[in-house]
């Protein structure tokens, strides 16, 4: 058998006219229940502060903070959001009028159409709201829609919660990646999830009928939860859940 009459190896689904999308440029993004806008220091450190303050424990997880004063807390954001490798935006509550949270894109790869999302701070106002959930699928959302392939999220191990949030919202588990990095001094395993181009119809589906008004009562409180609307579309389940 000549190199030519080899049988020739599956090399992978072929990708014929791969455009990579555009790379996050922080433009605003609004829904029913929450406006976006990129992270500045000036327009939004100070407000943000006023939500985390006296609760240090957002913090837990993240490889930075708690901020003891509101100009710790601004010199930080100043700083961040000079790093071209991250996109944060700044998370207004519309139910309640107030800067609330943040999140970021992050690990900002076009050419192979993959995108992180990540350092998500929530304060206590803003957690378990239609606000909060409604900021993570315009995220997806935009992603999506410009082409990305793969939606990645990546957490502390040990942060359950993070990874209840990551399995509610559709991700599918992928691993644990074991003594990834160090952060504030202790170990970090990190849990590895994401979602696929593929899977965001069915996914986009979920979140439009969840956020849907006719799916809360008159208390607001839901009629149906996320979590099993994204069941069936998870290619993987979270063993530690």
């Amino acid at each position: 058998m000549t190199v030519s009459d080899r049988p020739q190896p599956f090399l992978g689904t072929p990708v014929p006219d791969w455009t990579p999308p555009a790379a996050p440029l922080g433009a605003p993004m609004a829904g029913n229940y929450v406006a976006m806008e990129k992270l500045d220091a000036d327009t939004h450190a100070a407000l943000l502060y006023r939500s985390y303050e006296g609760q240090d424990h957002v913090w837990d997880y993240l490889p930075y903070g708690p901020f003891s004063a509101s100009a710790l807390y601004h010199r930080w954001v100043r700083e961040t959001v000079q790093d071209p490798a991250t996109l944060f935006y700044a998370i207004r509550n519309l139910e309640s009028g107030n800067w609330e949270g943040v999140a970021s894109f992050l690990r900002i790869d076009p050419t192979n159409g993959s995108i992180e999302v990540g350092h998500i701070n929530y304060s206590p106002a803003l957690q378990r709201t239609r606000a909060a959930t409604e900021a993570m699928y315009l995220m997806m959302d935009w992603a999506f829609s410009q082409g990305y392939r793969r939606y990645e999220w990546k957490c502390n191990a040990l942060n359950l919660g993070s990874r209840r949030a990551a399995q509610r919202y559709g991700f599918s588990f992928e691993g644990v990646f074991r003594q990834a990095t160090i952060a504030k001094g202790h170990n970090r395993d990190t849990a590895w999830f994401a979602m696929i181009d593929s899977e965001w119809p069915a996914l986009r589906a979920a979140f439009d009928a969840w956020l849907a008004p006719s799916n809360f009562d008159a208390q607001g409180v839901q009629r149906e939860r996320l979590g099993d609307l994204t069941r069936l579309v998870r290619a993987a389940s979270d063993p530690a859940l």
